[in-house]
């Protein structure tokens, strides 16, 4: 499916582009000449950016068609490549990832609910797989994409080898991008969009700043933006529910109505944890306790990254044969054991257990993504699936940012050195913690339903054109 394949391709690319910077900021922090408080913005902003846009995109998708959503997504994307690429400071550099945040926000919602309305129920498995490098496998590999170019090139490159590639995307998609849909004038809720912006942009900021505050950096207390975050989250979600009866709701939550829908949900945001947590614990673990190079570190995450990726359409396929259940709960099991496993990591570790550990943790994720991800949506009408995968993505963020801010605490706290630093101590401590998690997830896994076709819609003439 053409559509499809550009959609994919343009999310990864996007999404690659999210996690590219983490390994970068040292060597920003000494060409820019600022600091790592003011460097870890242009994660956050990115971060921040997405937090407050994702939630308008059950709108969007309602109200506008998906070709000029993606148009206007990839013109974004591209214009903030250009800006990040020729930045001459930290200000213009930000202003750069802002605007790749806006376009990139915009863009795994489109492509899901498009696989969702265009590709046929017994099929959904195994593209739905695909999305799974989008979703997982980017994030994964982005520090190990961004440490090979670091390795021979300046930053700017990070960004010069991806404006073809989006350039490229965006040229594609104005000429032959064609998706049939229908849209309806729904009013924009102005106000539920600026409390969602402070709610959602409030507890992503107030997670990601804990490992400051346990450093000292923090400008404010981090449980400031956290309680301010989940007070206008119970707002947001009260107004919400009185709209929706009406259907001017901007992201309608009756998503949650569905109890596989919020089984999957839970799931999805708990191995998001997992991931994101094995993503900032892993390359501090190498770097700090044993001393690898950013290059080693990256390269050391890519087997692992490229297990995920290859194991993605197959485990798409076994879903369209045996539903969710049979994959999520040896995928739980494996993942249990996987950080089970780091736990036993020490100072003296080797490298290949490592990283043969990391590949067992993406194979227990891999078997539980794509089913998880299709199970959740599957369960709902239609004309949900635009809300449905808003409310995913949103809480994806979200998880990732509680995991990692989980993880650097428990860290911190759990070392032996007085002043917080990384060792072995601390990295076993917030392992454990994981691990003790994971059990958790083996439990919440037997609760998953094979999907239900109950509710599936009958692909219209049209979108089988289309696909």
């Amino acid at each position: 499916m053409v559509v499809v394949a550009l959609l994919v391709g343009s999310a990864f690319a996007m999404i690659l582009n999210e996690t590219i910077m983490s390994v970068a900021l040292p060597a920003l922090m000494a060409d820019l000449e600022i600091g790592a408080s003011t460097a870890q913005w242009l994660t956050s902003g990115f971060l921040l950016t997405m937090a407050v846009v994702i939630p308008t995109t059950g709108y969007l998708l309602q109200r506008f068609p998906p070709r000029s959503i993606y148009l206007v997504a990839m013109s974004l994307f591209t214009t903030g490549i250009l800006i990040a690429a020729l930045a001459p400071g930290f200000g213009v550099l930000l202003i750069g990832r802002v605007v790749q945040a806006t376009g990139t926000a915009v863009m795994v919602p489109l492509l899901i609910t498009t696989v969702m309305r265009l590709v046929p129920a017994d099929r959904r498995g195994r593209t739905m797989g695909t999305i799974t490098i989008v979703i997982a496998v980017a994030p994964a590999i982005g520090p190990t994409v961004s440490g090979l170019i670091l390795g021979a090139l300046g930053w700017r490159w990070m960004f010069w080898i991806v404006l073809p590639i989006a350039a490229i995307a965006l040229a594609i998609g104005a000429a032959f991008l064609r998706i049939p849909a229908d849209t309806r004038r729904v009013p924009l809720d102005v106000a539920s969009a600026l409390i969602s912006a402070v709610a959602f942009s409030g507890l992503l900021y107030g997670f990601s700043s804990i490992g400051e505050a346990m450093r000292g950096e923090a400008r404010i207390t981090p449980w400031i933006p956290i309680v301010i975050g989940a007070i206008a989250l119970v707002v947001f979600v009260a107004r919400q529910l009185r709209l929706q009866a009406d259907n001017r709701a901007l992201l309608d939550l009756r998503p949650f109505s569905h109890r596989p829908f919020v089984v999957a949900l839970i799931l999805v945001m708990i191995s998001m944890m997992a991931l994101f947590g094995a993503l900032i614990l892993l390359p501090l673990y190498l770097q700090g306790v044993l001393g690898a190079t950013t290059l080693a570190t990256g390269l050391a995450l890519l087997p692992g990254g490229l297990v995920m990726g290859l194991l993605g359409p197959v485990v798409g396929r076994l879903f369209d044969r045996f539903g969710a259940r049979p994959l999520v709960v040896p995928g739980a099991m494996v993942l249990c054991v996987a950080l089970w496993l780091f736990t036993t990591l020490g100072a003296e570790s080797q490298l290949w257990m490592i990283i043969a550990i990391h590949v067992v943790l993406t194979v227990g994720l891999s078997l539980m993504f794509t089913p998880l991800m299709t199970d959740a949506l599957g369960s709902l009408p239609g004309e949900l699936y635009s809300h449905g995968s808003a409310i995913v993505t949103t809480l994806q963020q979200v998880a990732g940012a509680a995991g990692t801010a989980l993880f650097i605490t428990v860290m911190t706290l759990g070392s032996a050195d007085p002043t917080g630093a990384i060792d072995a101590a601390g990295t076993h401590t917030a392992f454990l913690v994981a691990a003790v998690i994971s059990i958790v997830v083996v439990g919440l896994s037997f609760l998953v339903a094979r999907p239900s076709s109950a509710t599936e819609p009958t692909p219209t003439p049209a979108t089988s054109a289309a696909s």
